[in-house]
């Protein structure tokens, strides 16, 4: 229903990332070649995340590396600013979507991955089945405020409150989205749930109904859910139902069919801890 990459490496400008591509996040946005439930393009929106300082250091005044974003509730190839912003702004950590919109889900900046947090980023390809009754269970485990308090009123969000729920008690990103990923399958098994999060030095992701692709460099990983080259023979689809792991150098791929994905009952007293 969207499309999304994250990238960690060296810097690159978001420019040559999102943009200058063959087959660029911006053609995927008029142009995608492998959209599943129905959508043909993805026009109601984008937003572009990115790191800014080291997530590993205390940076300056003390301050953690922090994740920092443009978001837009207008077709990406619209955005007259957008090139020239992204061709002055590099990182070596960034998360990017662009947004078909569930029906009935409001087209707003809001509604537009990546959430982020801290040096958090987050974004959701998919829908969950039977939005809001059928997950309406999951919401009595958040408190009143975090529901209150949502970017938006849509799915992508939800599961957005979701993991950063799990990340503030102590999981890691893989728990986290594995355990999102069960939790919502048990109640709302016809969803599709490709979640990706990048906390700037680790890339997680799950494949539930929606294709990615990974492409590893020197120093470097790219994931996406269309290859950027497609000419490129080095971008490797992931299977679906998987999890993906992933730093600079290193990843690997398990299979969620064999992972135990327990129902993870969330520890209200640690909700308002951050995580990062």
């Amino acid at each position: 229903m969207c499309r999304h990459l994250a990238y960690l490496g060296p810097p690159v400008t978001l420019a040559d990332l999102v943009l200058h591509q063959p087959h660029s996040l911006l053609r995927q946005s008029f142009a995608p070649t492998d959209m599943r439930g129905g959508a043909t393009v993805n026009a109601d929106g984008f937003g572009i995340g990115w790191l800014v300082g080291d997530p590993g250091d205390p940076g300056d005044f003390g301050r953690p590396g922090l994740a920092r974003r443009y978001r837009r509730d207008v077709p990406m190839w619209s955005d007259a600013s957008l090139p020239d912003l992204a061709a002055s702004v590099s990182s070596g950590a960034i998360l990017a979507a662009v947004r078909s919109a569930t029906a009935g889900m409001p087209v707003t900046e809001s509604a537009c991955a990546p959430f982020v947090e801290g040096a958090a980023m987050f974004s959701h390809n998919g829908v969950i089945d039977g939005w809001p009754d059928s997950v309406a269970p999951l919401a009595e485990a958040l408190p009143a405020a975090v529901l209150m308090t949502l970017d938006a009123p849509t799915d992508s969000a939800f599961l957005w409150a979701l993991v950063r729920a799990h990340l503030r008690q102590g999981r890691s990103a893989a728990s986290a989205l594995t355990g999102v990923v069960g939790d919502v399958m048990a109640l709302a098994p016809g969803s599709r749930l490709n979640l990706l999060l990048h906390d700037g030095l680790h890339i997680a992701a799950t494949t539930v109904g929606h294709a990615l692709w990974i492409r590893d460099g020197e120093g470097s990983i790219t994931v996406s859910s269309e290859p950027l080259d497609p000419d490129d023979k080095d971008w490797q689809p992931v299977p679906d139902l998987s999890l993906l792991e992933a730093t600079a150098t290193h990843h690997s791929i398990h299979s969620l069919e064999n992972r135990h994905l327990d129902i993870h009952h969330l520890d209200i007293q640690y909700l308002d801890q951050g995580w990062l």
